[in-house]
């Protein structure tokens, strides 16, 4: 694959890894398509003003000419003359992408962009009609059934004339006609688009005011903006509203269809769309355009979910449209490479470079065209031929073996055992303190050995856990996961550094341990503190130089202050338990590499789960089970990860719902999920709890908030014993292991649970040998340093932060051998460029994306007694296991 030598080349400030990544980024290998499942962030490419359009024609020439015909893309000009700036650019992306579609490759389909164009440009062209009447959503769907039958398509025979007969014939024909072929078929219409586009993203928009009608909305938009448009046809706040509504549109149609999987149109997103946007300087012809774009970008893109495009402007960006986007720190090429991976934040700036005169002047890069895969049929053929093939099976089954003779299975899905079977009469008896003191022992000690051996010339460096405070008393201990997530710190660096001995590649870790306050309330402090610290170094030991950060271990307002901290500072840190999606967010996006599955993906597999698996009990009856048709969920909206967890699974989740928003403290502050009912008390919650379970028998508690808030509610229903003479079924997160398996639910008969973990248990059939060798090794340890039963036996924090650790120790050990200083800029690098082993919560696999570990393992536990029993593993325990394969609701 060659460029010819006349061929446009990129300017070469270092650009080489740019343009590699960008063509990666664009078009990647057919088996790595999981990577068009990002949004990158907005790119900048800022030249010269005094060589504006010279500078701007030869990097937007070179990146369009290895996409032409290949992959879709728009280049937007900034025109001419006194309407370039009156223009909507939206318009001219969406109608670029749509004819620009290779052969045969998706999407291939923009209903919602097409819909909201043509109700845009009525409004453009007609707003005298909103003075005379205000009202005109009944015009506004004509006008938009008429266009969408002219794109031809099922619509189009609605423009048939209708037959011409005489007499009373002739008119009941003509009637009929009207009716049925040409009224009904664009009512269905505008009513069928009319909820897609509510529902997949206007609804939500505080545009729409709670409407649920597209049209009605439109219409109320137009009415708003029709005096502006009269007095001004490119006013430019109305502009800026259109534009964003087509904008928004446009990208939650290239959100569609989902990437891989076996339906053909999936499997044919093997390339990602690219819009180049020219940016004139401030004042000439087309600015005011190019900047409306990019502001109704960075909107759009705070609600738009992935994939999107890769956005790239050129040009000569203002002071005041940078301000705007969030002033956005200057980059290099290479540091800009890294970011075309990324999957861009919401709020986050864009990506500023700027090109030199001298990178001008110079030759430059070739560009080389990009090769994604293609296809010679439509999509249509073998989606008709596995169609054709599923229907004559199922006829088959159907005449065969008829659904009466086979009734679906009624099977309780782990059994129909409460948690109180098995357990022991009282909770396990905890020692807060001891325990907390034997794990920070452990770690003392190992960092004075690791100080001796500095002293002799080995190589050692110091890594922060942040923790939050210790518990205090035996109730607190049963709601916190901070000594489990020690012990498997402690027991890692027990572990790295014993082998350090005879292995002289391993680098020798100090671990500071720092407590941020109960439930993280200083975190965001205490990591300022730590930024405050690192500044300079060089008059600290070699040994006490932070080369990363382990934290955090719950996903609230305070952790997330605290990476945007560390990733300011570009502090690298493996997170242990933080499952919240916007953990991951700003700053953080290039600095954090989270250690579990994100919230997004356990809701999903949970809503899925409930919707399908057999573990309400049917009324009447202990041995026979449905799945879940409603679901009442309790959130805490104060709280991160509790929010975030419960508005995902509602999403997700098939059946009807109701949420209550819980918490005991009254901290209502953050608003609640959508028809949610605010309740501090855990008395009142049963009480409403119990009249949601006798209106739908067939609900799942789904439970998001904090274990001690849990516990709480299971005390009053038991108290009142309103609706505890049936079995009462709760689906929760990763935060009820630190609980569950306490036994504080010794004598609650009535309660069914479900909940996550991180590994299987250890007498699970399909547990991996290093999650046995961890646990016997976690046993080991707990028998040597304190006295009693560990409760936390089967609980993954233990392990999550033990795999944590490790994956830092082999970034820093990676680091050393390239860069003897061992900094953290390298240990990042090493972080990017990936890690795999298989550790004690199945196989660690970081690609290289600041997120989880790929297709990390999530399980769901039925707790019965003092045993959890894994009802369901996802993902990729061991190395040749993947969600794919193992079907839904691992699947999706």
């Amino acid at each position: 694959m060659t460029t010819p030598t006349g061929d446009p080349r990129f300017p070469n400030d270092q650009a080489i890894e740019f343009v590699r990544e960008f063509r990666v980024t664009v078009a990647p290998a057919y088996e790595n398509r999981a990577k068009l499942q990002t949004s990158p962030p907005l790119f900048v490419l800022r030249v010269p003003r005094a060589s504006y359009r010279s500078g701007l024609d030869r990097v937007v020439a070179a990146l369009i000419g290895a996409l032409r015909q290949r992959v879709p893309f728009a280049h937007l000009p900034a025109g001419t003359g006194e309407e370039a700036d009156a223009r909507l650019l939206s318009v001219g992306a969406g109608t670029q992408l749509y004819r620009s579609a290779p052969q045969h490759m998706t999407p291939d389909r923009f209903p919602h962009f097409h819909v909201m164009c043509d109700l845009v440009e009525y409004i453009r062209s007609n707003p005298q009609e909103w003075a005379t009447n205000a009202n005109q959503e009944a015009e506004l769907r004509t006008h938009a059934g008429e266009l969408r039958a002219q794109r031809g398509g099922p619509l189009a025979f609605t423009r048939m004339e209708g037959p011409a007969l005489d007499g009373l014939a002739g008119f009941l024909a003509g009637l009929s006609w009207l009716s049925f072929v040409q009224l009904l078929p664009r009512w269905l219409w505008a009513r069928r688009i009319s909820r897609k586009v509510m529902r997949g993203w206007l609804g939500a928009e505080p545009v729409a005011q709670g409407s649920n009608n597209l049209f009605r909305v439109m219409d109320r938009v137009a009415a708003e903006r029709s005096v502006q448009l009269m007095d001004d046809a490119a006013h430019e706040e109305a502009l800026q509203e259109l534009d964003w509504l087509v904008l928004r549109a446009l990208l939650e149609d290239l959100r569609r269809p989902a990437i891989g999987r076996i339906l053909p149109g999936r499997r044919r997103r093997t390339s990602r769309p690219v819009l180049f946007v020219e940016l004139p300087p401030a004042g000439e012809p087309g600015a005011r355009a190019a900047e409306r774009f990019l502001r109704s970008l960075r909107r759009a893109q705070a609600t738009a979910r992935p994939p999107g495009p890769l956005v790239i402007a050129v040009g000569v960006p203002s002071d005041a449209l940078l301000r705007e986007l969030g002033d956005p720190v200057e980059s290099t090429f290479p540091e800009a490479s890294v970011r075309l991976a990324d999957n861009g934040a919401a709020g986050e700036p864009p990506v500023l470079v700027t090109v030199s005169e001298a990178a001008l002047a110079a030759r430059g890069v070739p560009v080389l065209p990009v090769g994604p895969r293609t296809f010679r049929f439509s999509r249509h053929v073998p989606a008709a031929l596995v169609s054709g093939v599923a229907v004559l099976a199922l006829l088959t089954a159907g005449l065969l073996l008829p659904p009466v003779l086979f009734p679906p299975p009624r099977d309780c899905l782990g059994g129909t055992g409460s948690v109180a079977e098995s357990a022991p009469a009282k909770p396990v008896p905890v020692k807060a303190t001891a325990w907390y003191e034997a794990a920070l022992k452990t770690i003392d000690d190992q960092n004075a050995a690791v100080e001796q051996d500095a002293g002799h010339g080995h190589a050692v460096r110091t890594v922060v856990a942040f923790v939050s405070d210790p518990p205090r008393t035996d109730e607190q201990t049963r709601f916190d996961g901070t000594i489990p997530e020690l012990r498997g710190i402690a027991m890692w660096q027990k572990e790295l550094n014993g082998a350090a001995v005879a292995d002289n590649s391993l680098v020798r870790l100090r671990v500071d341990v720092r407590e941020a306050g109960v439930a993280f309330r200083e975190a965001e402090k205490e990591a300022e503190k730590l930024v405050e610290e690192v500044k300079d170094e060089k008059s600290v030991p070699a040994s006490h130089r932070v080369v990363g950060v382990l934290g955090f271990a719950q996903s609230r307002k305070e952790t997330q202050a605290a990476l945007q901290v560390l990733g300011e500072a570009g502090i690298p840190t493996i997170g242990t338990t933080a499952t919240a999606d916007d953990m991951l967010t700003g700053r953080a996006t290039r600095t954090y590499w989270p250690s579990t599955p994100f919230n997004s993906r356990e809701a999903r597999i949970e809503a899925d789960f409930a919707a399908t698996k057999n573990i309400v009990a049917e009324p009447g009856s202990e041995d026979r089970c449905t799945p879940a048709g409603h679901a009442i969920v309790i959130e805490s909206s104060a709280d991160l990860y509790s929010h975030d967890l419960a508005e995902r699974f509602v999403r997700e989740f098939d059946g009807t719902h109701q949420v209550f928003n819980f918490n005991q403290e009254g901290d209502f502050g953050s608003p609640p999920l959508s028809g949610a009912v605010n309740q501090p008390d855990a008395a009142l919650l049963a009480q409403a709890l119990c009249d949601e379970l006798e209106d739908h028998p067939d609900s799942v508690v789904y439970w998001s908030a904090r274990a001690r808030d849990f516990t709480a509610l299971i005390n009053s229903m038991d108290t009142a014993g309103t609706c505890t003479a049936r079995d009462v079924t709760v689906l929760g997160g990763n935060e009820l292991t630190n609980v569950a398996q306490t036994g504080a639910f010794a004598h609650k008969d009535w309660l069914r649970l479900y909940y996550s973990a991180h590994r299987l248990p250890y007498g699970d059939p399909e547990v991996s040998e290093k999650t046995r060798e961890f646990v016997d090794k976690y046993d080991a340890y707990v028998r040597d340093t304190t006295e009693g039963t560990d409760p936390w036996r089967q609980d993954g924090h233990s392990a999550v932060s033990y795999d944590a650790f490790h994956t830092l120790s082999e970034a820093v050990r990676k680091a050393g051998q390239v860069d003897p200083d061992i900094e953290r800029k390298s240990v990042r690098l090493v972080l990017g460029a990936g890690i795999s082993f298989d550790g004690a919560t199945g196989r660690v696999s970081y690609d290289g994306a600041n997120a989880p570990p790929r297709d990390k393992t999530l399980v769901l536990l039925r707790q019965s007694g003092n045993q959890p029993e894994a009802v369901l593993a996802c993902g990729a325990y061991d190395r040749d296991q993947s969600s794919e394969a193992q079907g839904p609701p691992c699947a999706g």
